[in-house]
């Protein structure tokens, strides 16, 4: 399946530099957001460098996500060939699918080991930390991994929802019922997973099957911290990806931009369209 993405990122209106980093690589099918950890040193090295790291794992991997991609769509034909099937359907073995989610882990996980031994070795970037949402599209199958408190939303029609569970304080409250989802919406809070903190991270791991049509959102919280309304998301998905992803950065702007904002949205196309 193909893609077509637009992102962008501003340093917001109170922050002096901005410590958010994406990448996009339609070829690999591979999207990344991250968050340099606010009041940590260096948080733009540990972001970029997080991207960088994710990306040159990935891409060592670039054969094995072919494989997978053709064995979908060899599988994909052989069924739809013998009797269609209504609804989306996932045409990858679950073995090929785990291996896929533990490449993402990997790569996160790498990250992880990586920035946190540029602090071993010198000492100025002791504490630097970053956030990261990672998505890899492989044929009609999206993997997320997810550290921190970044997320990932995904648009099917009229229906759009996140994907991702915030890895902060307040939202562990919130699952253990000591603050209501109302009380806790819009606010900030301090996470408690971050890549580079430690020499290992638990990551989340998440499979699904796409849909032609469907948009994925991949923002920093400077831009979500502003998205209480379902309707503000909703109108962001009905732009065109090209004009998605400033309105975002426009819309976090007026109302305070408070933080770094970063907003890449991801379009799934039939491979048979054109651009």
């Amino acid at each position: 399946m193909r893609t077509r993405h637009f992102g962008a990122t501003d340093p917001g209106l109170r922050r002096s530099h901005n410590e958010d980093a994406f990448l996009a690589d339609e070829q690999l099918g591979l999207f990344i957001v991250c968050d340099g950890v606010g009041g940590r040193a260096f948080g733009e090295v540990a972001s970029q460098e997080t991207v960088e790291i994710i990306w040159e794992w990935v891409k060592r991997e670039a054969a094995e996500i072919a494989a997978a991609t053709d064995e979908a769509r060899v599988a994909r034909r052989m069924v739809v060939h013998a009797r269609p099937l209504p609804g989306p359907q996932v045409w990858l073995t679950p073995a090929t699918v785990a291996r896929l989610g533990a490449l993402i882990r990997g790569a996160l996980q790498n990250a992880c080991y990586m920035v946190h031994g540029m602090a071993e070795v010198d000492a100025n970037y002791s504490g630097m930390s970053t956030t990261a949402s990672v998505v890899l599209v492989a044929g009609e199958l999206a993997v997320i991994g997810q550290v921190g408190d970044s997320r990932v939303y995904l648009a099917r029609g009229d229906d759009v929802r996140q994907l991702t569970e915030d890895h902060t304080l307040l939202n562990m409250q919130v699952k253990q019922g000591l603050v209501s989802p109302e009380q806790a919406r819009g606010r900030k809070s301090q996470i408690t997973r971050a890549i580079g903190l430690h020499d290992f991270v638990e990551v989340d791991i998440l499979a699904f099957p796409l849909q032609i049509g469907d948009r994925l959102l991949l923002c920093s919280d400077g831009l979500h911290e502003y998205l209480d309304s379902a309707d503000t998301l909703t109108d962001l998905f009905h732009l065109d990806a090209r004009d998605a992803a400033p309105a975002a950065i426009a819309h976090a702007n007026a109302c305070g931009g408070k933080d770094n904002i970063t907003a890449l949205f991801v379009e799934l196309l039939d491979n048979t369209r054109g651009p």
